[in-house]
């Protein structure tokens, strides 16, 4: 049987991901690296947390595959989360800019063990009690669907910030 919901998921991921590296890859390094504010993150920032962060839930959905009960989550003190967008200076561009790229191969190799019928299993939150016991669902398409294309609108949003600094 084909796990045709667990396949949308995968090719919105791997989509969003595509529009990322098509938008940045040709990139000035300047323009990677700017910030368009002091609270906002530079490009290259969004692109580390890419990486981290879909590595991160796709470690927490496979936590609760394997272990159905189990609580998943984190808050946004996460020093794991913090340290991908803390000293932009030291990453490298082009590094960065390979490690998102190789995410797609590792999203679809990740969801393609993941059964449809295991979507509708619920897990509790561990640390806001506002979500609760979610679906596997929930966790999919919030964190990794929705988390991912939120950022590629990120970098959108940057470049437009850039484009009008320029102007003015």
């Amino acid at each position: 049987m084909t796990d045709v919901k667990v396949l949308s998921y995968t090719e919105s991921i791997n989509g969003s991901l595509d529009k990322i590296v098509t938008t940045v890859q040709d990139l000035s390094e300047e323009t990677i690296r700017w910030k368009p504010a002091e609270d906002e993150w530079s490009i290259l920032q969004i692109l580390n947390h890419v990486n981290e962060a879909t590595l991160y839930w796709l470690s927490e959905l496979e936590t609760i595959l394997e272990q159905p009960g189990s609580e998943w989550g984190r808050g946004l003190q996460n020093p794991d989360r913090l340290e991908a967008v803390e000293s932009p200076d030291e990453l490298d561009v082009n590094a960065v800019i390979a490690k998102v790229k190789e995410l797609k191969p590792v999203v679809t190799e990740r969801l393609s063990k993941v059964d449809d019928e295991r979507l509708t299993e619920e897990n509790p939150h561990r640390n806001f009690a506002k979500f609760g016991n979610k679906p596997v669902s929930f966790l999919i398409e919030h964190f990794l669907v929705e988390h991912v294309e939120g950022h590629y609108n990120q970098i959108q949003r940057n470049l437009s910030k850039l484009s009008n600094n320029a102007t003015k």
